[in-house]
């Protein structure tokens, strides 16, 4: 539709553009829709694969960890009747083949066992599962050895990975101390746990390319890890986070960080094995958990891109063509608006003073004029405010007259910021001197006013001379009436407020005055 031809710019600009900004709105949010609704569903997605996963880790974790549990406990339950059978009964000095054959049917029996051996209080073999002859074998320089010897800890104690001297395989040993009745070191029992055999189970798992599973003590040694790695058997990770971080806030968890063995991000979930002294961890790589997730994600990306870009071409077709219409539309209507643009600023400047940029007093005298017919017909007050500046001759005198204009700018400005309702008007009325008219205001609230505008200039603290103590001041007449109660003038309202400012003089300037009849007082 057309704007009509009185229309003025700020409305028939809005006319004419009127059913661009809708088609603009509406493709703008329907492409806009799309996109977002891919988004979320993408990111909506991508939690739930997430979430997934961390389920997923979680069971690999607690299943890892149940599996290091009964691997241990089956060996640690061997120990602890070897170490009760030894105590009570003692190694056979005459023939040890029995108990010999007794440990090599313990290995047998558990496929994790790598070997059983019986350690003297020396550190020699006295008696082992994988060979008759123990002469000149020892263990004396062996952690778990060493432990035992000098800790009466009589709980299973876990050592880090270490090479079998008889085999040469890489095993984890648990052992155990052996007391004489006097509670002196008696000897170890030791297990060795193939470590071939954790590796194997771990195998079983899919857990990826980048996928990790391990197995390492509470004080961060390493025992064994898939991907198997002989240089990570035995390394400290104490100081990765999963040790210094969130171990020592909660027994078990998941959460996502990156490795500090080969620096992949993954889900990790952990636990602490009960009982013993390990943490196992399963982690899946998050880079490819998130596979299928991306490949989904980029094909719905890649349709709803080419539907949004065909819906774009065709809604800037259609914005094209209003675009054109308006602006036909528009230079019909630019000179008549320009012109009527410019007659409103002539306007508007004929009614503004060019010094301080208030009202002229032209502009006064129109509004006094029909705020006062306003007050007559509504029987409602009327006041005004009346301000001259003190001395202002003198500072004239001495400081020249562009530093009086200026001085005259600052006070109109002090002036205008101290009226606070839409209705009220500040002009300058002559030369020094100001008027603020108050719509619907009594004496009292416009004394009030006067006075906020009386503190105002005089906390400018515009330096004067001339005038008593040195500052620039002001004196201010108030004068308020209710027209329809008498027959009164806008020029008595005028000659109250002035006669109320002589007054403010008289009183010894820089002060507020109020003159009616039934108020008269400075302040």
């Amino acid at each position: 539709m057309a704007p009509s031809p009185d229309a003025s710019p700020a409305q028939s600009v809005p006319q004419r553009r009127s059913v661009a900004l809708l088609a603009t709105t509406f493709i703008v949010l329907v492409c806009l829709s799309m996109l977002v609704m891919q988004l979320w569903q993408a990111m909506r997605t991508r939690d739930i694969q997430l979430a997934e996963a961390e389920a997923s880790a979680t069971n690999l974790a607690h299943a890892v960890a149940q599996h290091a549990y009964d691997t241990l406990k089956q060996a640690d339950t061997i120990l602890v009747g070897l170490v009760e059978r030894l105590e009570k009964d003692g190694l056979p000095a005459d023939d040890p083949t029995r108990l010999r054959q007794l440990l090599i049917s313990h290995v047998n029996e558990l496929p994790q066992m790598h070997a059983l051996f019986v350690i003297g209080p020396d550190g020699g073999w006295l008696l082992n599962s994988r060979s008759n002859s123990t002469a000149g074998q020892d263990s004396a320089d062996r952690e778990y050895y060493l432990y035992h010897r000098d800790h009466r800890d009589r709980g299973a104690h876990i050592g880090p990975p270490i090479l079998g001297r008889a085999s040469g395989a890489w095993v984890v040993t648990v052992s155990r101390r052996l007391e004489r009745p006097d509670g002196s070191f008696a000897g170890v029992v030791m297990a060795s746990i193939d470590m071939h055999y954790f590796s194997r189970y771990y195998q079983r798992f899919a857990i990826g390319r980048s996928g990790a599973i391990f197995v390492a003590l509470d004080n961060g040694v390493m025992l064994v890890r898939r991907p198997f790695e002989e240089k990570s058997l035995g390394r400290d990770i104490s100081r990765l986070p999963l040790f210094r971080d969130y171990l020592p806030r909660a027994p078990a968890g998941t959460s996502t960080f990156t490795s500090g063995q080969d620096g992949v991000t993954r889900i990790n979930s952990y636990r602490r094995v009960q009982q013993y002294p390990l943490v196992v961890s399963a982690a899946l790589s998050q880079s490819e958990m998130l596979s299928g997730w991306r490949a989904d994600a980029w094909l719905h990306a890649v349709a709803v891109a080419t539907l949004t870009l065909g819906l774009a071409l065709l809604g800037m077709r259609l914005l094209k063509q209003i675009r054109l219409r308006a602006e036909a539309e528009g230079e019909l209507l630019t000179a008549r608006h320009a012109l009527e643009s410019l007659n409103r600023t002539l306007a508007a400047l004929a009614m503004q003073d060019g010094l301080t940029g208030l009202a002229n007093r032209r502009h006064f005298d129109a509004a006094l004029q029909e705020e006062f017919s306003r007050a007559v017909r509504n029987a409602s007050p009327l006041a005004l405010i009346m301000i001259d500046v003190d001395c202002f001759k003198q500072y004239n005198d001495i400081y020249g007259h562009a530093a009086g204009d200026a001085c005259l700018r600052a006070i109109g400005k002090a002036v205008a910021q101290g009226r606070r309702r839409p209705g009220d008007l500040t002009a300058r009325y002559g030369g020094e001197e100001l008027a603020v008219l108050l719509p619907g205001a009594d004496v009292a609230g416009a004394v009030a006013v006067g006075e906020n505008i009386r503190l105002a200039i005089e906390l400018l603290e515009l330096t004067h001379a001339g005038c008593p103590g040195g500052r620039v001041t002001v004196s201010v007449g108030v004068e308020a009436f209710v027209p329809a109660t008498r027959d009164r003038r806008p020029l008595d309202l005028v000659e109250a407020a002035d006669k109320a400012l002589y007054q403010a003089k008289a009183g010894g300037r820089n002060r507020v005055c109020a003159r009616s009849e039934v108020l008269e007082q400075c302040a």
